[in-house]
């Protein structure tokens, strides 16, 4: 299944589904920051729900974080 098509809003319903009073109460963003987040929290009858959304680099929004890029090395043929 291809996550890169879907907006942030659609996972946001995916995840929390109706609820009301949906908020973003904390993002990062910028090129200095090494992961781009966003946190959304919605109220149910039951209690708070609150999920973290990453941002990959193929721009798809997923609930876990993109895999960190680590040091590599080629032999130049």
């Amino acid at each position: 299944m291809s996550l890169s098509g879907r907006s942030l809003r659609t996972l946001v319903d995916k995840w929390i589904g109706a609820t009301d009073g949906i908020r973003v109460t904390q993002f990062s963003h910028g090129r200095g920051e090494q992961c781009r987040f966003v946190r959304v929290e919605g109220a149910s009858a039951e209690s708070l729900i609150a999920l973290i959304f990453f941002r990959h680099d193929d721009g798809s929004w997923c609930v876990f974080p993109p895999e960190r890029r680590r040091p590599a090395m080629n032999l130049g043929v």
